[in-house]
């Protein structure tokens, strides 16, 4: 299963934001860019059209942890569908089965709900589901299997849950369903969507 397996730490530093969740070694060196003499100041402080679009792309990417060819065929689903591609774009985002684990607060990062459904602990409507691409419909119920309810990562994740609009949580069968795709304005990622759509729309 292709995943990102290179340093995080870096790459939240490039965009300045913690993209990848809490980071001792980013709080230290966030206002510093990586590289072992910072920006190169050769070329100039003004980037490139094309620059600010790919580094949102990018941006996009590594928050929800997809990798190239993914993205690009989400891409090309969120133009077929209707509404506001770049819109669509980040609501099929939010609808993949990981990051709404993430976001019920089964799991700490995008990473680790992404393990956790890989390694069979997630179910859908009752049905195991392995794939962390999978995306969820209105009406779907998330659960934690009822054999895995004990992990240690599972218990210390909810202690820290956030609170989204559109997702219903039970706390006592540790379950949640995704009541609907999140409206643009509910999504607290900070993504400029429209860059996006720019660049693949060259």
């Amino acid at each position: 299963m292709a995943r990102y397996i290179g340093p995080k730490t870096k790459i939240a530093r490039k965009f300045g934001v913690p993209i990848y969740g809490d980071d001792k070694s980013f709080e230290k060196r966030k206002n510093q860019p990586p590289g072992q003499h910072g920006p190169n100041k050769r070329r100039g402080s003004k980037r490139s059209e094309y620059a600010l679009q790919l580094a949102e792309k990018q941006k996009a990417k590594y928050t929800y942890g997809i990798l190239e060819k993914q993205f690009a065929n989400l891409y090309e689903r969120a133009q077929r569908n209707k509404g506001v591609t770049g819109e669509v774009l980040l609501q099929l985002c939010e609808s993949r089965l990981d990051n709404v684990v993430f976001r019920l607060g089964f799991a700490r990062t995008r990473a680790a709900a992404r393990q956790l459904v890989s390694h069979r602990h997630i179910t859908v409507n009752g049905e195991l589901v392995s794939i962390p691409s999978y995306t969820l419909r209105a009406g779907d119920v998330v659960a934690v299997r009822e054999k895995s309810r004990s992990l240690g990562v599972v218990a210390q994740a909810l202690s820290s849950k956030g609170n989204y609009e559109w997702l219903q949580y039970n706390d006592e069968k540790q379950q949640g369903t995704f009541m609907a795709a999140p409206e643009r304005i509910q999504i607290p990622e900070d993504i400029r969507e429209q860059l996006i759509v720019e660049l693949y729309s060259k």
